[in-house]
């Protein structure tokens, strides 16, 4: 079946029908019935388009309704068929089958048309209806008389549909094929020798159909034809031809109109049938005819966008089967009864906001199956989006940005295409195309504060939170991530840096060092909020530090200065004859805080002469507070406090002294005579002297004690014998001993002096190394005398000058004890070591002097 038409089909591909530049369309030509994934045509280079950019941008091919008969193979650019077509099913009695479709580039977002024509190849036999068709003739039939058949159909057109007709059976018959008004051959049995129902009651012929291809085809139907006594008249149709418009959607059941015929016969011939004759598979489904009655009756839906009209050929045949044809056309007439129907042949999910104004969005395909007036189709967009329709080819409309879109007013867009035809009334349909809008980064943070200020006690810790700015950016996703930093800068010759950090995550500022009021007072600096686009888009804020004063300062005193040594403190002269308010000093102090924390107050907190002077609380000025009186003292010594309002308060003092003379020479000499030794003048020098009597009368008990501990030892151990004891001293120097009841005592004298002030920072303990003797000769003089008994020494001290010891005289020379002497142990206690023998107090240019002498007692054990 498919060898002799394969060569063809070949030839048809390969002369393509040149593609037509009109509206850029293409234009092929194929033959029905080719195999699956046939070569149609080379799209890529009948339109110049590159293979890569095909299978990177997406092209596809789609046909209108829902089988789609062709495809693209991106690889190649070429159309080929996406399954078997058979022309005879989809363009039925068209002369010409053209199918249509349409090649969308997405990435472009441009649309082709194509168009196929598909060309008939002879594969359909010509066939009857019926295998056997049944006639009834009288025996009176007139020779020349003609008897319409059955006509056989080809849905094949052209040289392949049905060409000729041919008879063979039987000499009484004969055939003839009359051309009809629409150019279809119709068969006719013609009589062509008179019947005799004697000799035969029965013909049996043979009807063949042939068709015009190579090969032909034929199909062949049998006649039958029965021999009748004598039937004189046959039917008539009242009409030759029935025509009748009806709407496509008239119920199914209706009446579409009637064919009546008469016939003069009585009885049996006279009864008449009606029977189709002619008709379309098609038809033959959509209408039923009454055979006694006539009546044409619906027995499907209409549908006027699948056929337009329908023609049938309907006999009415009597009793004595004589027969009439009639014809009956039924016209569709349209109904809007189809609502417009939108196909979105490409759409774009998501799109840039930065997208130019015209950047197509989406294809859309609308039809209307209906036609005229309901067939014409108006298109829009809902109100407040940022696109348009454009028309881009006969059916197609391209939706395509009407200006600059911006995500952060909206992100995403339901743009609902509406479609109405201009049927009254009129059907409408719609389409929602869901489109996201991506993100650019378009937009740098914004800070929310115009600017931050911020105050930060002094004294700080490090690390402290200062504050935490905030910046938002309207973006999305990573452009929308903000990062802080510092702006460079420098503070104090330092690096910005050095003081304060930002998280850059959280915006938070912190203090990376301890400030100080008196050194920085406020900080300016930039915070700059980045976000994570490609570029980066920043934006800056201005923050204000202001380091706020604590109460870390005391007050310093600048007059009166500090005094270059004891008793010349600010000296200030007050005449005797000053009244009571007259100022006499001021002092003058300053406190490196701020604010309430430098507010200096004044106060007295000392004076010789409680009542006489008084100071100023806020101006530091000293006054007199009555007139001095002739038993006042001359000199006076003036303590002022001066304290700040921090809190706690810090304070500081000041120390003057008022002497109160009438001249410079009086204050000289009173100055003058204050340096000299004087009378302890109050109780302090009092009480310091009792103090030191009473510890000195307490080392003398513990002493005494301990000696008495010393003697109840030795006469309790009598460890050497007298003579050998004797013998161990003498080599001592006599002048070294004092003999006190038959015991020998070793003289020691120390000398110190003592210095005390009101300050007790400045006191002072002086030891005189040179003063007190604590070692013996090494060997006694070779002229030693033997050792002194108890009337020996008081001799001995009758012979010393001023009733003084003789060892007191020599005290200050030198000597060593032998490392065997007895006495070793003695001098090597601790009790033994320092001894004071002179104390010197000294308190404020007076000196009290106090010499204490102590003896070390040695038991004379020898």
């Amino acid at each position: 079946r498919a060898a002799p038409w394969c060569g063809r089909a070949l030839l048809c591909c390969v002369l393509v029908a040149a593609w037509e530049a009109v509206r850029g369309q293409l234009r092929y030509s194929v033959p029905e019935e080719l195999p699956k994934g046939s070569f149609v045509g080379d799209v890529a280079k009948d339109l110049a388009l590159e293979l890569a950019a095909l299978g990177a941008r997406g092209a596809r091919v789609v046909s209108p309704g829902r089988t789609q008969y062709f495809v693209l193979h991106a690889s190649s650019g070429h159309l080929v068929t996406a399954e078997r077509i058979d022309r005879e099913q989809l363009c039925e009695n068209e002369p010409q089958c053209v199918l249509r479709c349409e090649l969308i580039v997405e990435g472009e977002m441009k649309v082709y048309a194509i168009e196929v024509e598909i060309t008939d190849i002879n594969d359909n036999t010509p066939k009857f209806r019926v295998e056997e068709m049944k006639l009834r003739m009288s025996e009176t039939t007139t020779p020349g008389s003609r008897f319409p058949l059955r006509v056989a159909q080809d849905p094949d057109v052209g040289v392949n549909s049905l060409q000729s007709y041919t008879l063979s059976g039987d000499e009484h018959f004969s055939l003839s094929v009359q051309a009809g008004a629409d150019g279809e051959k119709r068969p006719e049995l013609v009589l062509a020798k008179a019947l005799d129902r004697e000799e035969a009651a029965f013909h049996e012929l043979l009807l063949r159909a042939s068709d015009g291809g190579d090969p032909a085809r034929t199909g062949t139907a049998r006649i039958r034809v029965a021999v009748l006594d004598a039937n004189d008249n046959a039917p008539a149709f009242s009409q030759a031809v029935y025509t009748v418009r009806v709407p496509e959607d008239v119920p199914v059941g209706s009446t579409l109109l009637r064919v009546t015929a008469t016939d003069l016969d009585d009885g049996t011939n006279g009864d008449v049938k009606y029977t189709v004759n002619k008709i379309t598979d098609k038809a033959l489904k959509l209408f039923h005819l009454d055979a006694k009655t006539g009546a044409i009756k619906l027995a499907m839906n209409l549908d006027f966008e699948e056929a337009q009209s329908y023609k049938l050929e309907v006999h009415a045949r009597d009793g004595g089967d004589l027969f009439d044809t009639a014809t009956v056309s039924i016209s569709v007439t349209d109904v809007n009864d189809n609502a417009p129907e939108i196909s979105v042949r490409s759409a774009l999910s998501e799109i840039s906001e930065d997208a130019a104004p015209g950047t197509v969005v989406a294809l859309l395909h609308v039809q209307d199956r209906d036609s005229g007036a309901n067939g014409e189709v108006r298109c829009s967009l809902g109100e407040g989006v940022p696109f348009r329709l454009e028309r881009a080819l006969d059916d197609y409309y391209s939706v395509v940005t009407a200006r600059e879109l911006d995500r952060e007013r909206a992100s995403e867009y339901n743009v609902t295409v509406r479609a109405a035809d201009g049927g009254s009334p009129a059907l409408r349909s719609g389409a929602v195309l869901a489109l996201r809008v991506l993100d650019v980064n378009d937009n740098a943070p914004v800070f929310a504060e115009a600017r931050y200020s911020a105050r930060l006690p002094e004294n700080n810790a490090e690390g402290a939170l200062v504050l935490t700015v905030r910046a938002w950016d309207a973006d999305w996703g990573q452009n929308a991530r903000v990062r802080y930093r510092l702006r460079e800068g420098r503070l104090r010759g330092a690096p910005l840096s050095s003081y304060v950090s930002v998280q850059a995550e959280t915006g938070a500022l912190y203090a990376l060092r301890s400030f100080d009021y008196e050194e920085v007072r406020e900080v300016e600096l930039w915070v700059r909020a980045e976000d994570g686009g490609a570029p980066p888009l920043s934006s800056n804020v201005s923050v204000r530090l202001l380091i706020a004063d604590e109460n870390d300062n005391a007050p310093q005193v600048l007059y009166p200065p500090a005094a270059p040594g004891p008793g010349w403190a600010g000296v200030e002269l007050a005449p005797r004859s000053a009244e009571p308010g007259a100022l006499v000093a001021k002092v003058v102090a300053v406190d490196a805080d701020a604010g309430q924390n430098a507010w200096l107050s004044y106060e007295l907190a000392k004076a010789t002469e409680p009542g006489l002077f008084r100071v100023g609380l806020h101006s530091g000025e000293v006054r007199t507070a009555r007139s001095p009186l002739a038993r006042d003292a001359a000199r006076h010594s003036l303590v002022v406090v001066v304290k700040d309002r921090g809190r706690p308060a810090l304070s500081a003092t000041a120390t003057l002294t008022v002497v109160l003379a009438e001249n410079v020479a009086e204050l000289l000499s009173e100055l003058g005579s204050a340096a000299a030794p004087a009378e302890p003048a109050g109780s302090l020098t009092r009480w310091l002297v009792l103090a030191v009597a009473a510890v000195s009368c307490l080392f003398l008990a513990f002493l005494l004690l301990l000696l008495a501990l010393r003697l109840r030892r030795w006469r309790r151990s009598r460890l050497l014998p007298p003579p050998s004891a004797g013998a161990a001293l003498r080599g001592v120097p006599a002048s070294h001993f004092v003999g006190i009841d038959g015991v020998r005592a070793f003289l020691r004298s120390y000398s110190h002096d003592v210095s005390l002030t009101a300050d007790s920072r400045k006191s002072q303990l002086r030891c005189a190394g040179g003063s007190c003797c604590d070692t013996l000769p090494a060997r006694p003089p070779p002229d030693e005398a033997a050792p002194l008994r108890g009337e020996d020494a008081a001799a001995h001290r009758a012979a010393e000058p001023d009733g003084l010891p003789v060892s007191a005289a020599t005290a200050a020379a030198p000597h060593s004890l032998p490392s065997r002497s007895p006495l070793a142990p003695v001098f090597d206690s601790p009790w033994c070591r320092v001894f004071p023998s002179a104390l010197q107090v000294s308190f404020d240019g007076e000196s009290v002097t106090s010499t204490c002498l102590f003896l070390l007692l040695y038991p004379n054990s020898l």
